[in-house]
C-alpha cells in the first residue's frame, strides 16, 4: 500500500491535525477529518484541508490509515474501540506527545484484528492552537520520532516512513521509553520551567510592580512556553510523570550547583562557558 493509494482519516484538526492533513493534500488518494467541534469541521471542509468530514466510526470503517492528533489520554482512550472499527491490513497511527502510555494501548489491539499500529511524535508545534493555526509548512526539516509496537508490521513502518517524508519530516525510530525520557528534558521540562519563571515573576510583581514593567526580550524568549495550550500541556506532563520527575531531579542539581558557584566566580564562568558552547553547538 503506497501513501498515493491510501485514504487517510484525521481524527482531531486542531494544529497538528490540521497542518497534516495540509501538508498531506495531493499526496494521498483521500482525506478524510474528524472534529469534535462542527464549526471547526466546516472550517476544514469549505479550506479544501480535507475530502470530507465524518465520524470517527466512519473514519475508521472507511480509511486505510488513521491518524489521531488529540490529546494523549484521548488517545489512549480511543485507540481500543478506534481498531475494533478498522479493516484488517488498515494502519492505526498517532501524533501524541509522549510515547509509552499510547505503545501500550496498541500493543493490547488483538493480533486477530490484522489492524497494525505504530505510534508517531513530530518534534515541532507552536503555543496556540486551532486549526486556524494549522500550517502546511509545520513539519518541514522537523524530526518524526516513529515508535514500534507489537502490532508494528514491515508495511506500516514503510507506510509511516512514506508520511514522514511526504510532510518533510525526518524519521527517527525509538523506543517507546527512550523517547519519552528524552522529550521530557528537551520539551516538558522548559515548559514547567518558562511556568515557574511566570510565577516567580507574578511572585516578585506583587512586592513590587516594576518588575513586570521592566520585562523585555530575554524575559519574553525564556517565558514563551508558558503561553502554550493549558489542556494539552496538562495531558502530556500526566502520561510522562516519571519522566518529567527524572528531569527536574537533573534540574535542581544543576540549580543547586548554579547556587553554590555564585561564591566561585571562575567556576561560575567555566560553567557558563561550557553551557554557551554546548547550546550554540546544538542548532548550527
Amino acid at each position: 500500500m503506497r501513501l498515493s493509494e491510501t485514504t487517510v482519516a484525521v481524527v482531531g484538526l486542531g494544529l497538528m491535525g490540521g497542518s497534516l492533513a495540509m501538508a498531506l493534500r495531493g499526496q494521498c488518494a483521500r482525506l478524510l477529518g474528524v472534529a469534535r467541534s462542527g464549526a471547526t469541521a466546516r472550517a476544514a471542509l469549505k479550506a479544501g484541508v480535507v475530502d470530507a468530514v465524518c465520524s470517527l466510526e466512519g473514519a475508521a470503517r472507511e480509511a486505510d490509515l488513521v491518524v489521531l492528533a488529540t490529546p494523549v489520554r484521548h488517545i489512549v482512550a480511543t485507540i481500543p474501540g478506534t481498531a475494533a472499527l478498522m479493516r484488517p491490513g488498515s494502519v492505526l497511527m498517532d501524533l501524541g506527545s509522549t510515547k509509552v502510555r499510547v505503545v501500550e494501548a496498541m500493543n493490547s489491539i488483538p493480533q486477530e484484528s490484522g489492524v497494525a499500529a505504530i505510534g508517531g511524535h513530530p518534534m515541532c508545534g507552536k503555543e496556540v492552537g486551532g486549526l486556524e493555526s494549522a500550517d502546511a509548512t509545520l513539519f518541514r526539516g522537523a524530526t518524526f520520532v516513529l515508535t514500534p509496537t507489537l502490532r508494528t508490521t514491515d508495511e506500516a513502518l514503510r507506510l509511516a516512513r512514506e508520511l514522514v517524508a511526504a510532510v518533510g519530516a525526518r524519521a527517527v525510530v525509538l523506543e517507546a521509553a527512550q523517547h519519552d525520557r528524552a522529550v521530557a528534558v528537551i520539551s516538558h521540562l522548559p515548559y514547567l520551567l518558562a511556568s515557574a519563571l511566570v510565577q516567580t515573576e507574578a511572585q516578585a510583581s506583587e512586592c513590587d510592580p516594576i518588575t513586570g514593567r521592566l520585562a523585555a526580550s530575554g524575559y519574553r524568549d525564556t517565558s514563551r512556553l508558558a503561553a502554550s495550550q493549558t489542556e494539552m500541556m496538562l495531558d502530556i506532563l500526566l502520561t510522562n510523570r516519571q519522566g518529567v520527575e527524572e528531569a527536574l531531579d537533573m534540574f535542581e542539581a544543576q540549580l543547586g550547583r548554579a547556587r553554590a558557584l555564585l561564591a566561585d566566580p571562575e567556576g561560575l564562568k567555566e560553567w557558563m562557558i561550557d553551557a554557551q558552547k554546548r547550546r550554540r553547538g546544538m542548532f548550527q
